[in-house]
């Protein structure tokens, strides 16, 4: 039997298929993507390769690196099936039609070799109607994983299993998708829909039916169905123009020809005039003319009234302005950006949103009422737990609270009194759950409600470590700031946590680096290394730039200075102390906190990273420490050419561009993280883990790393640069202000008055760093872009 998978078909190389390989390259897998051969072609391979030549160019990009399409060889179904007897697991990802599925599973099953996995990658059609009709052995290997769209950023897999399917074949795939995919693998019973798209198609209907029925724009239904209930900003029409509302039709009628027939769904549903027109006329979302929204040209107003409306609106892009349709009318008009008392007087009480009585309250009430009972009814129908539930939703749709931690939230006791003051039918396990909840911390460590009613311990997987999980089993941090804490986290590593807005670095964020630099030396062993981590939605967005533009506005100087002088003193004690720092980068880590992972001896990256020294969209320059840092990766890496304009060259352009990395293989190209030293892990749930392993590992007779030295450049060096940033500025790519950072960010890289012989220290790096730094915060155009990035969120090009 296959113990560990290497190579990989993918039979259909339409959106999802084609998607599925890139994924499966990312993660360095060998793959093969089959398709028909289309009659007349010259070309027997052209479906494939067409489809390959699509992945290269979509936005977001499926693959993490422009060169991992080169891991995947396009084939065809007519001249190359035999080679399926070479690969570990066949993905099938062709029509949804169980005739061309059985056909094909038929061709596979005699060329395959013996104890490969075969898959499909089906949301509609049961396992059991997709093995009818096969052989014994081909039952045994079979199973459906059905990955999310797109399947490079969609966490969810949906895995079921048959009552024929091997256990080990299970158990191999769901330990490949969990450590190599990075996918939350939720396990599913074999029912319509599984678990996220039964619930999350409810759940769009009922948010749908109700916005129509209590007259609500949708804007109104979106401000309602995103942030308050802790769910994407898309909100419900913006997530079906994300999906196609041309596909919303298609999954009702599979839905209804599947269903139980005392399915709450079947009462539900309804047709809309308003959208069946707007499927007719192509305004079927994003991939159409528009949908719910639409992105229209801004025509000239004939009426002061309309360029009044028209100047409120939402923000134009070029030349063009975001349009929303009339639920009730059909017409289009200007979308307004939405403020609802409602939601602002609940703030994050959802049980008071809920209670109000205005049409935005009485829709919050109906979409979570419906909505929720609907997913309490279905356990254990359609899974063994609650939390494969809640996963599932959070995986799948994105939702950042499932349905049984919603009803956590708004109380089990009052969500089932106001159901039965309403006469609404009440499942089971809502009546289980009345006075217990559906999770609770027992003995430290995190339970569920069960079936039977009994709560049981949330159950990890080996390898993963959960900083939430740490904490809830502490009675305490080791130390905390109010924008950080200290974690033991076992074995003698400590965890620094950011809690900040964001994860902003502020003085309090040095404090407890600083605190965790006095604590590891003097605990006589207890503790010896530090791991740096959160478990927010980004590792750190860089400074507080609220907290410097407050300085800038009473003209302290002496309070920046302090803050630029504190961050390198912080960071170059981490680099030195004399124990191991790892890192964790995840998401965005941007400005400074890409630099504090330029000071770490060990970084551990989730593949999803997107970092970089961006310092220039707010007019300044790395200030603690990363073109220090950068510097010296760029100009002691051994594949760099020797000289000093090679290296100055590569750290100057990602600089002074704002570059940064869609991807963690894209940060290793660009040197924040090092090719065979730091490491990429897919799954965000074992970061932690990989890196308190690091921490160990590299404890052991550990040594400080030696500071960098440099030849740098020089005058000479400076002025090539200005000769590149002239051709830039001739062209239009640098504006006036750019000019005034670029000086000074060049001026830093080249070592100022320096010479090719002299040889520059660290300390000299950083004290350009500074002054460069305080030279540029007192600029009037660093200043409005600060404003601006504060107001805004976007940098402005002065």
């Amino acid at each position: 039997m296959i113990e560990r998978i290497e190579k990989v078909a993918v039979i259909g190389s339409g959106v999802m298929g084609a998607q599925i390989a890139a994924h499966l390259a990312n993660a360095g897998l060998s793959v093969m993507l089959l398709d028909i051969v289309p009659d007349g072609a010259k070309e027997a391979n052209i479906v494939a390769k067409t489809a390959l030549e699509k992945l290269v160019k979509m936005d977001p990009a499926p693959f993490m690196h422009k060169s991992f399409v080169n891991r995947i060889t396009a084939a065809n179904l007519r001249d190359d099936l035999n080679k399926l007897g070479e690969v570990d697991w066949i993905i099938e990802a062709i029509i949804e039609n169980p005739v061309i599925k059985s056909d094909l599973y038929k061709k596979i099953d005699a060329v395959r070799k013996k104890g490969s996995i075969v898959s499909s990658n089906t949301s509609t059609i049961p396992l059991g109607v997709l093995t009818g009709g096969q052989s014994e052995d081909f039952a045994a290997d079979f199973l459906i994983t059905h990955f999310f769209n797109p399947p490079r950023y969609m966490r969810l897999l949906e895995l079921v299993t048959g009552p024929k399917t091997r256990a080990d074949a299970a158990a191999l795939i769901r330990k490949t998708c969990d450590e190599v995919l990075g996918k939350g693998v939720v396990e599913c019973k074999d029912t319509p829909g599984f678990i996220a798209n039964r619930i999350g198609t409810y759940w769009m209907e009922r948010a749908v039916t109700a916005a129509i029925d209590l007259g609500l724009s949708v804007e109104e239904a979106d401000a309602v169905c995103g942030k308050p209930l802790n769910m994407p900003k898309t909100g419900v029409f913006g997530l079906i123009d994300l999906v196609g509302l041309d596909l919303m039709p298609l999954i009702a009628k599979s839905f209804l020809a599947t269903l139980p027939t005392d399915d709450a769904y079947r009462t539900l549903h309804r047709d809309v005039p308003l959208f069946s027109k707007m499927i007719a006329d192509g305004y079927t979302g994003r991939k159409g003319k528009g949908g719910f929204y639409r992105i229209n040209r801004d025509p000239a107003p004939d009426r002061a009234s309309d360029s009044e409306a028209r100047e409120s609106a939402a923000p134009k892009k070029g030349g063009k302005i975001k349009e929303s349709v009339n639920l009730q009318t059909g017409e289009y008009a200007v979308s307004k950006d939405t403020k609802l008392s409602a939601l602002e007087n609940a703030g994050k009480d959802l049980r008071k949103l809920c209670e109000g009585t205005d049409k935005i309250s009485q829709f919050a009430w109906t979409c979570l009422r419906d909505g929720l009972s609907y997913a309490a009814s279905l356990v254990p129908q359609i899974a063994n737990d609650v939390v494969a539930v809640d996963e599932a939703m959070r995986f799948g749709y994105n939702w950042g609270d499932g349905p049984f931690e919603l009803i956590d939230r708004l109380g089990v006791d009052w969500f089932v009194d106001r159901l039965k003051r309403e006469g609404a039918r009440i499942p089971e396990l809502l009546l289980k759950a009345a006075g217990k909840g559906f999770y609770k911390t027992i003995n430290g460590k995190l339970n569920y409600l069960t079936i039977a009613g009994e709560f049981t311990p949330v159950k990890r997987a080996s390898g993963i470590l959960l900083l939430s999980d740490v904490k809830r089993a502490s009675e305490k941090p080791v130390f905390k700031t109010g924008s950080a804490s200290l974690w033991d986290i076992g074995d003698g590593v400590l965890c620094a946590e950011y809690h900040s807005k964001m994860n902003a670095i502020d003085p309090d964020i040095f404090k407890t680096l600083q605190e965790a630099c006095k604590i590891i030396p003097s605990s006589n062993g207890k503790y010896k290394a530090l791991v740096i981590h959160n478990e927010g939605s980004n590792f750190s967005v860089g400074a507080n730039l609220g907290l410097a533009l407050f300085a800038i506005n009473i003209a302290s100087w002496e309070t920046i200075e302090q803050l630029v002088k504190e961050g390198q003193n912080t960071y170059r004690q981490l680099r030195y102390a004399p124990f191991p720092v790892v890192s964790v980068m995840h998401n965005m880590a941007l400005g400074g906190g890409c630099e504090i992972h330029l000071h770490a001896d060990h970084t551990i990256a989730h593949a999803e990273t997107y970092t970089g020294l961006v310092e220039v969209g707010v007019g300044v320059i790395p200030g603690w420490g990363g073109c220090a840092q950068l510097l010296g990766r760029a100009y002691h890496h051994p594949k760099q050419r020797k000289g000093p304009m090679p290296a100055l060259a590569q750290v100057f352009e990602q600089i002074a561009t704002a570059k940064f990395s869609k991807s963690a293989f894209e940060a290793r190209e660009m040197m924040y993280l090092l090719d065979g030293k730091h490491k990429i892990t897919f799954n965000i749930d074992r970061v932690l883990a990989d890196a308190k392993s690091a921490a160990l590992e590299l404890s052991k007779n550990y040594k400080a790393p030696e500071p960098y030295s440099y030849r740098l450049a020089g005058p000479p060096g400076k002025a090539a640069i200005g000769l590149s940033v002239g051709a830039m500025k001739a062209v239009g790519k640098v504006t006036p202000h750019d000019e005034v950072v670029i000086d000074t960010l060049s001026d830093i890289l080249t070592g100022g008055k320096t010479n090719i012989i002299k040889m520059m220290s660290e300390d000299d790096i950083y004290k350009l760093e500074f002054e460069g730094f305080m030279k540029l915060i007192r600029t009037q155009g660093t200043i409005a872009r600060i404003e601006t990035m504060l107001e805004t969120g976007k940098p402005l090009r002065n």
